[in-house]
């Protein structure tokens, strides 16, 4: 088992697909110690393949038992795995959490210091409670699309589930929120994030200049919508990004591109001048940036304190040595598929860090395990898997 700066906490794992893997996923690779609860049929196919990449990269770390939470015996496995957990993340609809017994009132009746976390995709409450969140209707509803991808070519969604992804690190943020409250309440509580507030949250700026400026965002495309110019421009061989915003910094672009006294035409001497005339600053740029390599006018542009880098597909990001440096590729064995690397941990601590020291667990792998814990003797153990409760 993980190690680490939350070893001290208990997690059950009753969520499926991503956004719910994804919270529980921060704990787990920082030593929590996480019980992943899945049906006998198990999860696989929400997901990906259980022995694919997306599976194992979103599971690692975790134990792994089966339950039927619609058999009475179940049911009660799940009770006492409760009242000595310190946190329970869920993704159910309200609906189904509610019929199966398994909502926060009925959890907190068992063990009040539980912090029980919902993720849905449109919140527990509200005309769009009951509806099923899919990150790209999140996409389509929380304004990212609309501001993503070339202007007069629609919408477009982000190329990952962003959506999802932030659901879930939003949630495991307000668990480690509920945990230190914690400390001086003595109380848990309920915890709960969507996949639409996530997404409107990560409009960040965008969706602040609606609020207070009553100005809708546009597709910009490449090109940032407010810090010009910051875009891709074509190079001999591909494309890099520049971004050059603010005065000092264009001034050192434009000497560095051959023409040090652009910064001084009408069009372009001022930011807002920049702003209203950035196809033709692009046109500008472009026409010396495709004269040489990338690779090129990566070193030649960082040498003059121009922030740019290259565009990578993914290979190259995984060959990059800041990546490497950085340790972006963790390496775990797995008793089928041998080593095999997954994904790091983007967060660092210094005493405590991050450690991925155990593959996915396959399924029901510990059931009897994490049954002799809770007190369960072999006939027991056995008659339970005779009955189908695990």
């Amino acid at each position: 088992m993980a190690t680490g700066a939350l070893s001290r906490f208990r997690i059950l794992d009753l969520t499926r697909v991503r956004a719910g893997p994804t919270c529980v996923r921060q704990f787990a690779d920082f030593g929590a110690q996480v019980i992943k609860i899945e049906s006998a049929g198990g999860d696989a196919g929400m997901g990906g393949a259980r022995l694919g990449p997306d599976f194992q990269n979103l599971h690692r770390n975790k134990r792994c038992i089966t339950l039927d939470l619609k058999s009475p015996d179940g049911l009660e496995i799940l009770r006492k795995l409760v009242a000595q957990a310190d946190v329970m993340v869920e993704n159910f609809r309200p609906d189904v959490k509610d019929r199966l017994g398994i909502g926060y009132e009925a959890m907190k009746a068992i063990n009040p210091r539980i912090v029980y976390a919902s993720i849905s995709g449109f919140g527990e409450d509200g005309p769009y409670r009951m509806r099923p969140g899919f990150d790209q209707i999140a996409q389509g509803m929380g304004g990212i699309m609309s501001v993503t991808g070339l202007p007069g070519h629609g919408p477009v969604r982000a190329g990952i589930p962003v959506a999802d992804l932030t659901a879930g690190l939003f949630a495991a943020q307000g668990i480690m929120a509920a945990l230190l409250e914690r400390e001086v309440s003595g109380e848990g509580q309920w915890v709960q994030s969507s996949l639409l507030g996530s997404m409107i949250a990560m409009m960040d700026f965008q969706a602040a200049r609606w609020l207070m400026d009553k100005d809708v965002p546009k597709q910009a495309g490449n090109d940032h919508p407010t810090s010009i110019p910051t875009g891709v421009f074509p190079t001999k061989d591909g494309h890099i990004n520049i971004a050059a915003s603010g005065d000092k910094m264009f001034a050192r672009l434009c000497k560095e591109l051959g023409f040090p006294d652009l910064v001084s035409e009408p069009h372009f001497k001022t930011g807002e001048a920049r702003s209203a005339n950035r196809g033709l600053l692009n046109e500008r740029i472009a026409t010396v940036t495709r004269t040489d390599t990338s690779a090129s006018w990566v070193e030649r542009l960082e040498a003059a304190e121009v922030p740019c880098g290259p565009i990578y597909a993914m290979d190259e990001v995984f060959a990059d040595p800041q990546v490497k440096h950085l340790g972006m590729a963790q390496a775990v064995e797995h008793p089928e598929l041998g080593r095999i690397e997954i994904v790091g941990q983007a967060i660092k601590l210094s005493r405590t860090p991050a450690k991925l020291e155990t593959a996915t667990a396959g399924l029901s792998e510990h059931t009897d395990e994490v049954l002799a814990e809770l007190g369960y003797d072999a006939a027991a153990i056995a008659g339970l898997h005779e009955r189908g409760a695990v």
